[in-house]
């Protein structure tokens, strides 16, 4: 990557229309195109006291987003009649119970397309994002060398570019899904696919020997559908719906065209891993052609 923020860590980030009290600072908003693109450092500053306080993005081809800078802001609890509801996380075993998961395809709209015309099913950009962080990860968990995934969706998502990225030869590492609700990992699994608490960003980590394996972060949407891959009845209900079944559907259509990852995640979450500048790691990336990186990304 060209270069890296210096920014302090921990910032905060929310969409522009939910920022209050704050004003634009005109004379940062050097760098941009057709909008703000923070170069200049925070843009926003505090309504009452003139304070520098956030940064806004929203310059053409950037996701728009307000980062609030972690040395100038706290974080307070709303005062209103669910704040005790939402004052303590769900468990992990809460969350598995409540089986909301993402699923890995979605209709995409043609631009400026009317509801339900020029529609298409397409793998989720979701999907794309948290694939495209994962590899990065299994990419250095892997060592330099071949990792393997188990079957299936798995499969479809990482392993065509776990293959295309990792020198054969060596004995191949194994990632399996780790996580609640989870049987314990063997003792020869050395790289665990496990989940990110939705509330608190937490990972999951596993407890007795698999404590020694690599985690690679996946959101725990996308986590379920990869832990449980059957999340639909085993025969359609018929007559009325029993209780606990909401929808008798088909399962989703599979696509024809392979799975990938985003490239921008996977290059944004590398450069920030320590092991990118390990010799065996550069040299991979090094070899990282244009046309692979056209099939793979």
């Amino acid at each position: 990557m060209y270069a890296l923020s210096d920014g302090a860590p921990g910032a905060v980030v929310m969409a522009p229309g939910d920022t209050r009290g704050t004003v634009l600072i005109p004379e940062k908003h050097g760098g941009h195109c057709c909008g703000l693109d923070g170069a200049d450092g925070p843009n926003m500053a505090c309504e009452a006291c003139g304070l520098p306080v956030a940064s806004r993005i929203d310059d053409c081809s950037l996701w728009q987003a307000v980062w609030l800078a972690p040395n100038t802001v706290r974080r307070l609890p709303v005062d209103h009649a669910d704040a005790d509801a939402h004052a303590v996380p769900l468990s992990w075993a809460e969350l598995t119970a409540e089986r909301k998961g993402t699923p890995p395809f979605e209709p995409i709209a043609g631009w400026g397309a009317r509801r339900g015309a020029h529609h298409w099913w397409s793998w989720s950009p979701q999907w794309e994002a948290a694939a495209g962080r994962a590899l990065a990860h299994l990419l250095v968990a892997s060592e330099g060398r071949p990792v393997t995934v188990p079957d299936g969706l798995a499969a479809e998502v990482f392993q065509r570019a776990l293959d295309a990225l990792l020198p054969a030869g060596p004995p191949a590492r194994r990632a399996v899904p780790a996580g609640p609700g989870r049987p314990a990992p063997d003792a020869d699994a050395g790289i665990l696919l496990v989940p990110v608490h939705p509330q608190t960003g937490e990972t999951w980590a596993p407890a007795g020997p698999a404590a020694s394996a690599y985690p690679v972060p996946l959101p725990f949407g996308v986590w379920l559908w990869l832990a449980f891959p059957d999340p639909y009845p085993p025969v359609p209900a018929s007559g009325g719906m029993p209780e606990g079944v909401l929808r008798d559907d088909p399962p989703l259509q599979r696509l024809f065209h392979p799975f990938r990852a985003d490239p921008g995640t996977f290059h944004h979450t590398l450069a920030r891993l320590p092991a990118v500048r390990s010799p065996w790691l550069r040299e991979i990336l090094d070899h990282l052609t244009q046309d692979l990186r056209a099939r793979l990304f």
